[in-house]
């Protein structure tokens, strides 16, 4: 079982397209998925869930669709903090968060502040995030460490740098899954994703059910991580 799984949830715009409806509508109908999601994870004990909820990218969408998506996320803010915290899951936001309205991001904080104690599941998502954003921000964190002789510019490495990442108290990604049939990351947590399995599925995020999420898992449970090393040495391992 991973313990640490990252979702692209792609395909709500089409999902609504085929049904003659505007994308909001394709977006709410994501949430329900989100809530099984959670809640499948919850069940099997993996530990980590990061959900790719809106990119950096996504702000040169049409103006109506994402002031849709922003007031999606306050009204599910409002309405599922209180289920999550009651569940032992620990929110926390990543991404660049100042570019939020002031209403959205104070409720942002104020979910991670009141579910920080919980250790059941950590609910990592990413808004207004990019994996070379997020890169910069480490490069930017360390230059910073070096400028206050904190860390000394030759000793930057893979494992000195890491600890500056988003996601960095946590189990690397085991698990990547992506919906809707596209097969890329799509600039999303482009340092954690290293040794990951990605699995990707032709099922739109609103109709991906759990025994799409099983299946997913049933295929991670199959493949052989070898990280470098052969097949016999991993069998000996």
């Amino acid at each position: 079982m991973p313990q640490h799984v990252a979702i692209v949830m792609d395909g709500n715009g089409r999902w609504a397209r085929q049904r003659r409806r505007p994308r909001s509508f394709g977006h709410r109908a994501g949430q329900k998925t989100v809530r099984s999601t959670i809640e499948s994870c919850l069940r099997r004990g993996i530990g980590a869930l990061t959900l790719f909820a809106f990119s950096s990218e996504n702000w040169q969408r049409p103006q109506a669709e994402v002031g849709a998506l922003m007031q999606l996320f306050l009204k599910a803010l409002d309405r599922e903090v209180d289920e999550l915290h009651g569940h032992g899951v620990r929110i926390r936001f990543i991404g660049e968060l100042a570019a939020f309205a002031l209403p959205l991001r104070e409720r942002m904080h104020k979910a991670m502040e009141r579910t920080r104690d919980n250790g059941k599941l950590a609910l990592n998502i990413a808004v207004n995030y990019g994996g070379r954003w997020d890169i910069a921000q480490a490069a930017r964190q360390a230059a910073q460490a070096v400028g206050r002789g904190e860390l000394a510019a030759a000793a930057i490495d893979e494992r000195s740098l890491a600890r500056f990442f988003c996601l960095a108290d946590l189990a690397p990604v085991d698990l990547f899954i992506r919906t809707g049939g596209e097969r890329r990351v799509s600039n999303f947590l482009l340092w954690q994703l290293a040794y990951s399995e990605l699995v990707f599925s032709d099922v739109l995020w609103p109709d991906y059910d759990d025994a799409c999420f099983v299946r997913a898992l049933e295929e991670f449970s199959g493949r052989e991580r070898r990280y470098g090393k052969t097949s016999a040495q991993v069998s000996k391992a």
